[in-house]
């Protein structure tokens, strides 16, 4: 499991090193450097506490040598779920320092995905937050080591009657200086570094092996690009897991950097504003969502947010008309982001025009990224013209963990990763973003595989079928509109109340639940036999022009 990646063909490993991409570099190193040229500069601001490199330092050796004292050993596997905070960072960190390798897991992740999560790695550890409703009792813990047969050991943020509290763990200082003599071990930076994942379009997300070697390049040329510095004061308001706060160029970014991350629990105006005036936050990042929030909020009225240079906008496609007013009304340069957790990342630059800025999402970071925009058949289309993207490089994975078919379906014979998106590229190299070619839902950011939910509904013994689309929305881009047939040789009552209290007792994150529910007598379908959801869009975005979401 230590090595549990497709590894990149040895002509193009040789290519990377040669170049200077791969570095052969742990992810640790970047905390390291920074405590032997910077150990007392603010690292961290949480919550009114500002914690130093050398104090993350500290605490994230501490917890190391803790859990090595537990039995954790190099290629041991755990599931991360925190929120943002000190303790997500030092957590990170302690278990690079081990080589145990965690899935990142969203706070708004439930028991479904956990359960997947735990079926797939079969992991050691548990490190989860105290408030979330799965761990308020043992009750899931439990359920998860009937699933995760090697589950020994689970920490919680916080207080609470039944598991270790991690908090306790990294400030019983006294306790665990001793833990510091503990030989951590050295990673091969070819090896995973741990599990970021999918925004696929079927099941639950797909485990995304990253190693050291790609993620460290993909942080280093990141911060290059955005042109960061010790001066960098950093808001965190997205969730930390994400690809997007992590390392474009993100809080792994500002480490590298020498700046300080500045931790929101989330990027509402009422959370953000006051730490953007009290800690003089010059970048943040948010998707398009947030992004309407900050600009319709009366809070800026009575806040001062000038010390804001860039505000990075990423995870859904921003309208030129709303990136306009970003820029205007925030007296801020706006830098589109157009990125996956499995690699490639795109940015405006910050000496783009205006159009450019408005217009794109950005042109790859790397002179290695390959792209091609290709038809149905892999051939590549004329530029200028819209085509599936498809992709590879230094930072681009090369397969999902464990799941041969995706694999084969989502790479074609010679390497390149099929994205899933439409694009067209102008002539400076800009992608412009123009829809997905996967059977996948954008929801504020968040994106939802329309076969997952499906197969829940399909559960429902009154359900005969069903079809999840994407429906339009002004402030989260898109939400969920579920198509149900109801089966016909039954007398019981069924309607969406019902429908909706099933759903929610499937365990299913919050953000995949159905926005509307319609019921048909039929759904439609192509000529070959298949359900034409773009039927199914049509009809219920011109429904929404005169009916509210029901």
């Amino acid at each position: 499991m230590l090595n549990s990646c497709i590894p990149w063909s040895s002509e193009d490993a040789g290519f990377y090193r040669r170049q200077g991409y791969w570095q052969d570099k742990e992810l640790s190193l970047i905390l390291e450097k920074q405590v032997r040229e910077n150990p007392q500069n603010i690292a961290i601001i949480d919550n009114g506490s500002e914690k130093s490199y050398a104090c993350l330092e500290a605490a994230s050796s501490q917890l190391a040598g803790y859990l090595f004292a537990q039995g954790l050993r190099a290629g041991d596997r755990a599931i991360v779920q925190l929120p943002n905070c000190f303790e997500f960072y030092v957590v990170f960190f302690a278990l690079q320092k081990l080589a145990v390798l965690p899935v990142l897991a969203l706070m708004n992740h439930n028991q479904v995905e956990l359960s997947h999560y735990a079926q797939s790695l079969d992991p050691k550890l548990l490190i989860a937050d105290a408030t979330h409703s799965l761990f308020q009792t043992s009750e899931f813990s439990q359920k998860l080591g009937n699933t995760a047969p090697n589950l020994q050991h689970v920490l919680l943020r916080g207080s609470n009657e039944w598991a270790r509290n991690l908090t306790e763990k990294l400030y019983a200082s006294a306790c665990l200086d001793h833990y510091h003599c503990v030989p951590f071990r050295k990673h091969n930076a070819e090896h995973v570094a741990f599990f970021q994942l999918s925004g696929g379009s079927t099941g639950t997300p797909k485990l995304i092996p990253r190693t050291h070697n790609d993620y460290f390049y993909s942080v280093r040329q990141s911060v290059e690009v955005c042109q960061w510095s010790e001066k960098t004061r950093y808001l965190c308001a997205l969730p930390a897991a994400h690809n997007f706060p992590l390392s474009s160029p993100g809080a792994l970014g500002v480490f590298y950097a020498g700046g300080t991350v500045i931790c929101a629990p989330d990027p509402s105006p009422s959370s953000c504003f006051t730490l953007i005036e009290k800690y003089g936050v010059n970048w943040t990042s948010l998707v398009p969502p947030a992004v309407q929030l900050w600009l319709n909020s009366k809070e800026r009225e009575h806040v001062d947010l000038s010390s804001l240079d860039v505000i990075q906008v990423g995870g859904a496609k921003l309208s030129a008309t709303v990136a306009a007013r970003l820029e205007r009304e925030l007296n801020v340069t706006l830098q589109q982001v157009f990125g996956m957790a499995e690699g490639l990342v795109n940015y405006t630059r910050l000496d783009d025009d205006q159009w450019t800025r408005h217009n794109t999402q950005g042109r790859p970071m790397c002179d290695a990224d390959e792209i091609r925009i290709v038809d149905e058949h892999n051939q590549v289309v004329a530029k200028g013209e819209v085509g599936l993207l498809t992709t590879k490089g230094p930072y681009t994975f090369r397969g999902y963990l464990n799941d041969t078919l995706h694999n084969v379906l989502s790479f074609t014979e010679d390497g390149f990763y099929r994205t899933g998106d439409l694009v067209r590229q102008t002539k400076s190299g800009h992608l412009i973003v123009e829809g997905r070619d996967k059977d996948q839902i954008n929801k504020g950011g968040e994106k939802v595989a329309a076969e997952e939910l499906e197969n829940h509904f399909h559960a429902h013994p009154l359900v005969y079928d069903c079809a999840v689309v994407g429906m339009p929305d002004e402030l989260l881009g898109e939400r969920i509109c579920a198509f149900i047939v109801k089966c016909t040789n039954s007398d019981q009552s069924f309607n969406r109340v019902i429908l909706n209290r099933f759903i929610r007792a499937r365990g299913l994150a919050d953000f995949k639940h159905p926005d509307r529910i319609e019921f048909i007598d039929a759904l439609p379908k192509t000529k070959v036999g298949k359900v034409d959801k773009k039927a199914l869009r049509e009809y219920i975005t011109n429904l929404l022009v005169t009916l509210p979401i029901a």
